[in-house]
């Protein structure tokens, strides 16, 4: 269980994915999140540095991203990648990293986008939104 979270601290979340990585930026005082970037990075190194950029700009306090489930709350082979995703950040920007349950949270996106727009943005401003929810 994650510990409450102090007073005016600034979150990102990312939904990672293989080839896109929707990011969210979200604080505690206001206790919102919303979309930010996707960022499409066609290399490891252009993915680390263009993650390592956001973290420089925003310099969260703790960082979230999307664990992939099953329906039934199973892990999947995409929630392995994730967790990687995770424990990379930790190791190499040295952030405090949360795994969130992303189960439903790209179909919510399309709800609030309309089916065609992309949602990856959306969808991890989702994941960040049920953090801070469940924190409060």
């Amino acid at each position: 269980m994650p510990k409450p979270l102090q007073s005016e601290q600034t979150l990102l979340a990312f939904d990672y994915g293989l080839k896109k990585i929707g990011v969210a930026l979200g604080n505690t005082l206001t206790n919102q999140a919303r979309p930010l970037c996707i960022l499409t990075p066609a290399t490891r190194e252009q993915r680390f540095a263009q993650v390592g950029a956001l973290l420089a700009e925003w310099q969260p306090d703790r960082v979230v991203v999307g664990l992939p489930l099953t329906l039934d709350g199973d892990e999947q082979p995409a929630s392995r990648h994730s967790r990687r995703f995770a424990h990379q950040l930790e190791g190499r920007f040295r952030v405090r990293v949360e795994l969130v349950d992303e189960r439903g949270s790209s179909l919510e996106a399309q709800r609030i986008l309309g089916s065609r727009a992309p949602d990856d943005a959306m969808a991890a401003a989702v994941i960040l939104q049920r953090y801070l929810d469940h924190q409060a």
